[in-house]
């Protein structure tokens, strides 16, 4: 485990956690894998003191919080040693997260547990929106096995009622999902969202995410990050830019004419009531005229008289 200087000293901004990691998986090898995204900082990997092995996790500090960005967007959910890892902002600075969490979780049922795994989930449900972490499926503890059933967490409801929209009763990985909204965390584990009666009667008393509570809460969230107050005081507009305000209009007369053009800027002014503005050009010169031949020929002769 790190040390509490070592956790206060590293810039959690900075930090990827990535989970799910192999046991063959080491320090080196995430050094290699994460460099050739960003600046690492360090990388630490909590291990058990008995076994010296890895916990399956690990947290990868950069010099730079765009390149931690940058990692958990090209990196996550890649393969490792045949698994999918996860890489996401650390847990110790999760309430960024948690302020994206609108409640449009996504439950979904039904999964082949050999041929679809996370990375197949996050391949899937992308296409709709924007996940807020990577999707979830349960496994048992001592096998790592699917046990059918995973979860998907969405930004906006719009994302995640387009998915289940176009995914409900699709075939992935050749079988027939289920894709609803999941319980709420209180009654988000295995004994309710994994059931096979999770659409039955018995289940009805719980309430499930989507409610129109939720939607609302998300509408307001939404609108306070576009930068509205709630409450009726939104937020104006500078308009005033081009043209001034109406307590300015008196002194509009006081504004200096434009200059005149360049080609008028070296012609002196002559007299008081002169403009500046140059004479028109002289007309131009006439015609040659034309040659003596052409000026004055005689006339034609007359035509012989008739014969007697």
């Amino acid at each position: 485990m790190a040390s509490l200087a070592q956790v206060a000293h590293r810039n959690q901004d900075a930090t990827c956690y990535v989970g799910n990691l192999d046991p063959k998986c080491t320090d080196k090898m995430l050094v290699e894998l994460f460099t050739q995204v960003g600046r690492v900082q360090s990388v630490h990997m909590p291990k058990d003191k008995m076994t010296q092995q890895h916990n399956g996790y690990g947290f990868i500090e950069f010099l730079d919080v765009m390149d931690a960005d940058y990692a958990m967007t090209v990196l996550n959910m890649i393969k490792l040693y045949g698994r999918p890892i996860r890489v996401s902002k650390s847990s110790l600075n999760s309430k960024a997260d948690q302020s994206r969490d609108v409640g449009a979780n996504l439950f979904v049922g039904n999964l082949d547990p050999i041929d679809v795994d996370e990375a197949l989930l996050y391949d899937t449900f992308s296409a709709f929106g924007t996940l807020i972490r990577a999707p979830r499926i349960s496994r048992e503890e001592d096998t790592e096995e699917s046990k059918g059933f995973g979860f998907v967490s969405y930004d906006s409801f719009e994302s995640s009622d387009m998915a289940i929209d176009c995914m409900h009763n699709q075939f992935l990985g050749n079988r027939q999902i289920v894709v609803q909204y999941a319980f709420k965390r209180d009654t988000n584990d295995s004994a309710v969202n994994g059931d096979e009666g999770n659409t039955t009667n018995k289940n009805s008393n719980l309430e499930r995410h989507g409610s129109r509570a939720e939607r609302m809460l998300a509408a307001q969230r939404h609108a306070q990050l576009k930068g509205t107050m709630i409450g009726g005081n939104s937020f104006k507009v500078n308009t005033q830019f081009a043209a001034g305000s109406h307590h300015h209009s008196n002194h509009t007369n006081n504004i200096p004419p434009p200059p005149p053009p360049t080609g008028m800027l070296s012609m002196p002014i002559l007299g008081a009531g002169a403009t500046g503005i140059p004479p028109p050009p002289p007309p131009p010169p006439p015609p040659p005229p034309l040659p003596n031949q052409f000026q004055s020929m005689p006339p034609p002769p007359p035509p012989p008289p008739p014969p007697p």
